[in-house]
């Protein structure tokens, strides 16, 4: 029997942590379709701030997940757009999707089991 060890420079957890910060996935999902704008991001997304959102996008760009491309114009334009490496994420994050899609009815039950 094989026991997975989740230390801190374990590949499994570097996954992990990516995907535990609550904006992650959800900007990730977001630029599924190409590039964004923070704005169009917003309105995409909903319940986001701004500061919030920029902490984020510089996250992942951090993590190479999305890439910013800022243009001289007036005013000044920016967009996002996912990597290839952001783009190898949609399907466990679809995957996730789905499987909150089937099982929320369970979890809810459980969370009102136990406060109840």
């Amino acid at each position: 029997m094989r026991v997975a060890m989740f230390l801190a420079d374990c590949q499994a957890r570097l996954a992990f942590d990516l995907l535990a910060n609550t904006w992650n996935a959800v900007v990730v999902w977001a630029l599924r379709d190409g590039p964004s704008r923070p704005a169009e991001l917003r309105r995409r997304i909903g319940g986001i701030s701004p500061k919030v959102l920029n902490e984020t996008l510089r996250r992942l760009e951090f993590n190479g997940i999305v890439s910013r491309a800022a243009y001289a114009e007036a005013p000044p334009r920016v967009e996002y757009t996912l990597t290839e490496l952001g783009r190898s994420m949609l399907a466990p994050i679809e995957a996730f999707g789905e499987w909150a899609f089937e099982h929320a009815d369970e979890v809810m039950a459980a969370q009102e089991e136990f406060t109840g």
